[in-house]
């Protein structure tokens, strides 16, 4: 059985060790396929955009440098050939998909090789929760210390996915946080310290905390934008722009209204002319014979 300490939210070391699951941590370490997993991870991360230009891509060389015969120099098609300076390069690496892909049941092996080999070495170390109230780095970075890993690069897994967590750590570059199902076997060799949150071994989520209440000058802050009928500012902004947006339609309707009034007698009128005018005949077509 391998045990991994154990310490409270505070940082405070427990007096019993925690017992690893003896069913995912047996001791052994398969380091060939941990190097597979790791090496198709960062495969896995390369663009595979790049690219080198060809004789055929570089612009110029179209003409002959000099004539064929002649000269007593060495006969040139053109200047952007592989041999001379600033012409095409021979198999360069053109843009190509460096993805590859390994079985399940590959990446669980790698996986629990790698959290064997943290605690195998005494890296691993199993915290009662995080409890962390609001996002603040400098609370997640005296936890860091309380345990003896500051400076070290430390991967820390949540049972669950843990946002306040997650925020207080993202701005310490030597700290990855992240949920405990989602770490891979690169993430878990990338760190020199590995902590786990005691629920993701057990099965038991961690209740979340209540978040802190207001401090007294942000409600006062939050009184004095009120009116006197108790409405806020920026709800008063929005009734006055509303008013106005339905001022402006009122007034695009209104001169619709009286623009198809006065187009109305106008179209009546010249129809009344058309049809009082006579019908012009049209002229009789000449025949050839006439003149």
């Amino acid at each position: 059985m391998i045990e991994a300490p154990h310490y409270s939210p505070a940082g405070d070391r427990r007096d019993a060790s925690f017992a690893l699951p003896e069913a995912y941590f047996d001791g052994t370490v398969n380091e060939p396929v941990l190097h597979q997993a790791v090496k198709v991870y960062l495969n896995n991360q390369r663009q595979g955009t790049h690219k080198t230009k060809t004789r055929s891509f570089v612009s110029g060389g179209n003409q002959k440098p000099w004539k064929q015969k002649g000269t007593g120099r060495a006969r040139q098609g053109s200047t952007r050939a592989p041999h001379w300076r600033g012409g095409g390069i021979v198999f360069g690496p053109q843009p190509r998909d460096y993805r590859t892909d390994i079985p399940r049941k590959v990446k669980q092996l790698a996986r629990r090789s790698a959290l064997n080999a943290r605690a195998r070495e005494g890296a691993l170390h199993v915290v009662e929760r995080i409890a962390l109230r609001a996002p603040k780095t400098s609370e997640l970075a005296a936890l860091i210390t309380a345990l003896g890993l500051a400076g070290r690069k430390t991967l820390i897994l949540t049972a669950g996915h843990n946002l306040t967590a997650w925020l207080s750590g993202r701005n310490l570059p030597s700290v990855d946080v992240m949920a405990y199902q989602e770490a891979s076997a690169y993430d878990i060799i990338w760190s020199d310290a590995v902590v786990v949150e005691e629920g993701a071994f057990t099965g038991v989520m961690p209740e979340p905390l209540e978040p802190e209440p207001e401090t007294g000058g942000e409600a006062a802050g939050e009184s004095a934008r009120t009116t006197t009928r108790g409405t806020p500012a920026s709800a008063r902004a929005g009734t006055k722009k509303t008013a106005k947006s339905a001022a402006k339609k009122a007034a695009k309707k209104a001169a619709k209204k009286t623009a198809r009034k006065t187009a109305r007698p106008a179209a009546k009128k010249a129809a009344k002319q058309s049809a009082a005018r006579p019908a012009k005949r049209p002229s009789p077509r000449k025949k050839k014979g006439d003149k």
